[in-house]
């Protein structure tokens, strides 16, 4: 009866160790505008990178890209990685990653157009691939988008389970003339998201990160 139970036990803790924990796993991807008088404003993207890295745990995600001319490609991705299980290990993945994005970020050239709903697709695709459970797209920009001639981006945004953060979303000359275009920019994009499946939120006051992967 003894030998039962401990085999028992044996089974339940190997069971337990090769449980799926991937609704525990949170996956970030960050998109960075880097057209016009907007790449100035990328700075302040450092504090939120740094934010993030602090933040998420061994086994979670992190992806950064710039939003350029025609986003939807992976060539557009700065740098991407998945955190180790061990702590040590996932440290020394952080610090290379604060250092490339460091090294784009000194480098950077701005871009002709911005490509906003390519970016959003990418990304979706990207977290969708890594199973996560808790799933963030980060749009660093002002949200006006500025196509290529030729690029059709009218297409339904597919972002179920996804949570959409838009973060320092500045106001442009025009919206000072007309304030209902600034508004005007942020109800549509929230319309696009959440008819797709996601969720909304911007995030204006970079003082308080802490509200950026709060649900």
């Amino acid at each position: 009866m003894k030998r039962k139970v401990i085999i028992l036990l044996s089974l339940l803790l190997f069971l337990w160790g090769c449980a799926d924990t991937s609704g525990h796993r949170t996956a970030v991807y960050m998109l960075l505008d880097t057209s016009g008088t907007y790449r100035l404003e990328l700075e302040k993207a450092e504090a939120i990178v740094k934010y993030l890295l602090g933040t998420l745990n061994p086994g979670d995600s992190l992806a950064v890209a710039r939003i350029d001319s025609g986003s939807f490609s992976e060539k557009d991705i700065i740098e991407k990685v998945t955190f180790d299980s061990r702590p040590s290990y996932a440290n020394q993945q952080k610090r290379l990653f604060l250092t490339r994005f460091q090294e784009f970020l000194s480098s950077v050239k701005g871009s002709s157009h911005t490509d906003i709903t390519g970016g959003i697709l990418q990304a979706a695709e990207f977290l969708n691939e890594t199973g996560a459970g808790r799933k963030y797209i980060l749009i660093f920009s002002d949200l006006e988008e500025d196509l290529q001639k030729g690029q059709i981006r009218d297409i339904p945004l597919q972002l179920k389970g996804i949570r959409v953060v838009a973060l320092n979303v500045t106001k442009l000359r025009t919206d000072n003339i007309d304030p209902r275009k600034y508004m005007g920019r942020l109800a549509t994009w929230e319309k696009r998201v959440l008819k797709g499946g996601g969720a909304w939120k911007v995030v204006n006051d970079l003082d308080r990160l802490d509200r950026i992967l709060s649900d």
